[in-house]
């Protein structure tokens, strides 16, 4: 078991220098074939995509999904050409790669907005955590910032910041804080249970746990108006972007029955599904890069 460690800075940006073989480590193949099209996924073992995979079949669309172990793969592997598409990912998540990597990669479509929980084995409620605790948040900006908000709604910290899409752990108030937080990788939230208070999880991790959703003791709410940058999107490189072809894809999985049903039942009923305007997704996702990029 892996104790809890703390973040180190800059963590995406750590990620871009990394040797690309590293990152597209188990991804064989190249994209590129007329008729096949690789997409990128971190959960390829959700029933959702077989009935994603088999509509796009019967509209004479080939897919091939790519599966990759953590979320700091799937981008690179776009970026280079690995893969056609990507679908794992927030607009804040995309952004901030974006920034960090300066690369140029788009929104193409909406998937869902997923609630992120707090979950702990030792307590049942937020009020039963002590002071002095620790609690356990992804390390990867987007999730961080977002998770920092949650754990200051219901008053576990206080963010100097006031809570932004680009808050950190830097943005603590320590001092007016109760508990202390450490960063994870996401993967690793959920193991770190039995060592820390509580954890936040993101939710393609709930299940693989063994915990259910509704062991949740706090979350945000997935349908604020103000949650467009959590909406997860379908990305492809800019040049791509009009393709008519990916276009349809997510016209795919955003009208499929059982694609929608199978991402509500993975969900445990908590996705919100969505069919924002490309133009809302490519907007928030400037306003986030220009906003990641003031900050630097």
């Amino acid at each position: 078991m892996k104790k809890p460690r703390s973040l180190k800075k800059s963590v995406l940006a750590a990620f871009a220098i990394l040797p690309l073989a590293a990152l597209l480590a188990g991804c064989a193949g190249a994209a590129g074939s007329d008729d096949v099209v690789k997409i990128g996924v971190v959960d390829e073992s959700e029933p959702y995509w077989d009935a994603f995979t088999q509509a796009a079949a019967d509209a004479g669309i080939t897919v091939d999904l790519v599966n990759f172990a953590t979320y700091e793969q799937p981008n690179p592997a776009l970026t280079a050409g690995e893969i056609d598409l990507n679908q794992f990912q927030t607009v804040v998540f995309l952004a901030n790669y974006n920034v960090a990597s300066s690369q140029d990669l788009s929104a193409i479509g909406a998937t869902a907005i997923y609630p992120l929980g707090l979950y702990s084995t030792q307590y049942t409620s937020v009020d039963e955590i002590q002071k002095g605790d620790t609690v356990a948040v992804p390390n990867d900006q987007s999730n961080m910032a977002r998770a920092l908000v949650v754990l200051q709604s219901v008053g576990l910290i206080e963010l100097t910041d006031g809570g932004t899409i680009s808050s950190s752990l830097d943005d603590i108030d320590t001092a007016a804080s109760r508990v202390n937080v450490t960063a994870l990788d996401a993967s690793l939230t959920t193991t770190s249970l039995p060592d820390v208070a509580a954890a936040i999880v993101n939710n393609e991790f709930v299940g693989k746990a063994g915990l259910s959703f509704s062991d949740a003791i706090a979350q945000d709410d997935p349908a604020d108006a103000k949650s467009v940058p959590y909406a997860n999107v379908f990305a492809a490189r800019a040049e791509d972007k009009d393709n008519a072809t990916y276009q349809k894809l997510v016209e795919i999985y955003q009208t499929t029955k059982a694609v929608q049903d199978g991402v509500r039942e993975a969900s445990g009923d908590t996705a919100v599904l969505l069919t924002t305007p490309v133009s809302e997704l490519e907007a928030s996702r400037a306003s986030v890069e220009a906003d990641t990029t003031a900050r630097k």
